[in-house]
């Protein structure tokens, strides 16, 4: 039992060695950079070269009554929800869709990666192409079906920019369809078929036995769909910049203005630590949902 007892000691020293680089990595690169934030988030700073001043919970006090503040916050979570659900179920649909390897299969689950295998700008180009109010694809097909009354600047119109910036990731779930069709693959075979033996159509077996199987990979897609969308910024600076007026503006684009064009660190790092908060919260609350972590037993 001694014996046992040191062994196991041992084994969990080397296990600590090996992994004592990593954890100082991981402190030096990311938890200090993110005390730091929230630390600097009491202080009004303008950079490097000037000097910081303790405001305590100003930045935060004077974030509730910024107007563009509130925009981006707003923004980001609705995103964060509909990225979470939407996105989610889409690509949940298509990879129970997949899964039955219907003719072509392989080409569509290719095809539906493009989006998420090509730089964000390029992207961005092809979107401000598509949604151009002149030459783009959208408006050229509806003045070809004769509703001309139809066409918009769809970035830049008031009525349309919000939903237009949305729908650019909203429809490309091509990872979480990835992430999900591979979890479905390793489903033994042998459960389906003692569904059929049972008698279970192929629409039973997907609700009763596929969807609760997939729970875990699920939520973990919820999280990172969720996620993702408290650092959106490439997409919506190269296609609105935020615009018209803060109609499009993300918290993580009005802060890379704050900090790096008004030059306001402390504000921005203020903003910084929402965002963390708000990620911390999220991924709470998915946990709690979807049940992760728990055994299935």
């Amino acid at each position: 039992m001694i014996g046992a007892k040191k062994l196991y000691k041992k084994r969990n020293i080397w296990i600590t060695l090996f992994l004592l680089p990593t954890i100082i990595i991981f402190v030096l690169i990311f938890a200090v950079p993110v005390v730091n934030v929230v630390y600097t988030s009491f202080f009004q700073w303008r950079g490097f070269k000037g000097a910081m001043s303790f405001v305590g919970i100003k930045n935060y006090v004077n974030a509730f009554k910024d107007a563009s503040f509130r925009s981006g916050l707003t923004h980001t979570m609705f995103w964060v929800v509909l990225q979470g659900t939407v996105h989610v179920a889409l690509g949940t649909i298509v990879a129970l869709l997949l899964a039955d390897r219907p003719k072509g299969w392989k080409f569509i689950r290719t095809s539906y990666m493009v989006p998420n295998m090509i730089s964000g700008s390029a992207f961005a180009i092809i979107l401000v192409n598509i949604f151009n109010p002149q030459i783009g694809l959208v408006n050229s097909v509806i003045r070809k079906l004769g509703f001309e009354n139809f066409n918009h600047n769809w970035y830049f119109d008031g009525r349309t920019a919000f939903p237009t910036v949305t729908i650019t990731w909203l429809l490309f779930a091509g990872l979480i369809t990835i992430l999900i069709l591979a979890e479905i693959m390793s489903i033994p075979k042998t459960i389906y078929e003692s569904a059929d033996i049972e008698g279970a159509t192929k629409f039973q077996q997907k609700i009763y036995i596929t969807l609760p199987l997939l729970r875990n990979v699920i939520g973990t897609c919820v999280i990172i769909a969720a996620t993702s969308m408290l650092k959106e910024f490439e997409l919506v600076y190269l296609t609105t910049k935020g615009g018209p007026g803060d109609r499009t503006l993300s918290l993580p684009l009005y802060l890379y203005k704050t900090a790096f064009i008004e030059n306001d660190y402390g504000y921005a790092n203020m903003m910084g630590t929402v965002l963390i908060i708000c990620g911390i919260i999220c991924i709470l609350i998915i946990n709690k949902l979807f049940g992760l972590g728990k055994s299935d037993t």
